[in-house]
Formats: structure tokens, sequence, C-alpha cells
């Protein structure tokens, strides 16, 4: 199942490449969320081989995900790439300049089932795509006004 949501700023393509490389922004986010967040890797510097585990609850369960940067490319392009018990996740979001002083982050999600059970559960959230799709675009906007705000 494919998510996507594009969202508009008033940054440049650098300011807001910076704002979503910022890992360790993020990682306070997740927290400030409810999440536990350990990293993997302990370097600071930005790029492909850093790695998180990342604790949860959802749906009355806790759920565990590793996530990994696959993919590191200033000023335009991050994959994240990750696994939990049930299904791989792949993050792509890209960095698109508009003008000089605007830009647009393209935030896509790919879930994909491991399992019978993880296939049935998406074949079931299917037929409420829609207001999937709405609240996926409300929580990134939300996600990116929160790094923007910390930063």
């Amino acid at each position: 199942m494919k998510f996507s949501t594009r969202v508009d700023t008033d940054k440049s393509s650098a300011e807001l490449f910076d704002i979503i490389s910022d890992f360790v922004r993020s990682e306070r986010a997740l927290v400030a969320r409810g999440a536990q967040v350990r990293r993997i890797d302990p370097s600071q510097e930005p790029g492909t081989g850093l790695g998180w585990m990342i604790d949860f609850n959802w749906r009355g369960q806790r759920r565990n995900v590793r996530l990994d940067v696959t993919r590191f490319d200033r000023p335009s392009h991050i994959t994240l790439d990750g696994h939990s018990d049930q299904f791989d996740l792949s993050i792509t979001l890209t960095v698109v300049a508009l003008s000089r002083v605007k830009s647009r982050l393209l935030f896509e999600t790919e879930v994909r089932p491991r399992n019978m059970r993880a296939r049935l559960l998406l074949q079931t959230a299917k037929l409420g795509k829609a207001q999937l799709d709405r609240k996926y675009d409300q929580r990134i906007a939300d996600f990116l006004t929160h790094l923007r705000a910390a930063a």
C-alpha cells in the first residue's frame, strides 16, 4: 500500500533539506509523540548507514521498527528502509525547488506485508484508504511544522 503527499513551503530547497535531514531533531519529534528511539549507528553526520530502532504503541500493542537510511543525496533525496515483524517499509523524501525561496517536499511511504496476517490487514485497510490518506497528509504536515518550529 502506498501513501504520498506533498507539502509546499516558503523555505528554499537547501533550507528544507537541512530541516528534514536533521535526524536529531526528528528523533526528538518522535520521542515527543510517545515513541522510544534508539540510534543504532552512533555517527552524528547524516548519511547512509544511519539506523534506528523505534518502539511505539499502535492500536493497543507495542510495535518495533528498524529504520535505516539507504540513500542520502544532498540536496534533494533521502530514502529510509525499514522492517518490523509484519511489514517492510520504504520512506522516500524528495525536495523540489519551486523558486529560489519556495520548495516542495514529496513524502512517499510504501508498506509491504511480510506474512499472510499482514496481507489481510492491508487488504482491510484499503477499504478505508481515503480516510487513511487524509490522516497521512495531516500527520506529515504536522510533523514538518514541528520540525520547522524547532529549527
